[in-house]
């Protein structure tokens, strides 16, 4: 039996999360910290990642850790890569196995 796992988070579900709980719009969110509405828009639609730029200036204007930024995007990443390659990669790659 396999195990059903979750549907992978995008980052761009909590950040617009975020700005309906603030009622913050993307454009204004944009324009304040100095990045394109297409940009924000992109992200909170799944359609881009959040990289380190942008996870500095998220973290910056909301006082946040930008690595809460970057870790959404890795955990997202993997997960994806996970449920798209996992088991491919455990037929094609062995273990390292050292002589003792």
């Amino acid at each position: 039996m396999t195990k059903k796992r979750i549907q992978p988070i995008h980052p761009g579900v909590y950040l617009k999360e975020l700005l309906d709980e603030l009622e913050l719009s993307q454009y204004r969110l944009a324009h304040d910290i100095g990045v394109p509405a297409m940009r924000i828009s992109y992200v909170v639609s799944g359609k881009r990642p959040v990289n380190a730029e942008l996870a500095l200036r998220l973290g910056r204007y909301f006082s946040q850790e930008p690595r809460y930024w970057t870790n959404l995007q890795s955990r997202f990443d993997m997960d994806t890569a996970e449920d798209a390659l996992a088991q491919q990669v455990f037929r094609e790659v062995h273990p390292l196995r050292m002589a003792v």
